[in-house]
């Protein structure tokens, strides 16, 4: 077992700096959709979990995903800690458990969900690429 380079303490306060919501990925990933004329929402608590942009105009729910908590697949960001490692996987379970629950819940509500990765959102050439995908632009 590797031992964590952080001590418990700068380790617990680097991961209290991660927030939900205005992330860098968010934010550029929202400067691409109005640059194409899109108009949302942001973070409607009426709809569940929150979605980080609605584009009541196409009933699309849009989630800007951290690659690393949202477990994506085949993306190197998505590492496991080498400490706790029985933690990390409850807790990562359990967020792809509640994104999926989330999503469902949406399109029971006629909404269709659509997920955009932090790593899809480097460039605003390939923001914009999914975002055309998206919305058939």
């Amino acid at each position: 077992m590797l031992v964590d380079r952080l001590t418990p303490e700068r380790r617990s306060w680097l991961m209290s700096r991660v927030r939900g919501k205005d992330t860098s990925p968010e934010k550029r990933v929202r400067q691409a959709a109005h640059a194409l004329g899109l108009r949302f929402r942001l973070h409607r608590d009426d709809l569940p979990g929150k979605p980080d942009l609605t584009f009541p105009k196409h009933r699309v729910a849009l989630l800007v995903h951290g690659c690393f908590w949202h477990r994506h697949p085949g993306c190197r960001k998505a590492s496991d800690p080498k400490s706790r490692e029985n933690y990390w996987q409850t807790k990562f379970a359990a967020n792809v458990e509640r994104d999926a629950r989330v999503a469902e819940q949406l399109e029971n509500l006629g909404w269709r969900v659509a997920t955009i990765w932090e790593c899809e959102t480097k460039s605003s050439d390939q923001i914009e690429d999914v975002l055309r995908r998206i919305f058939d632009l």
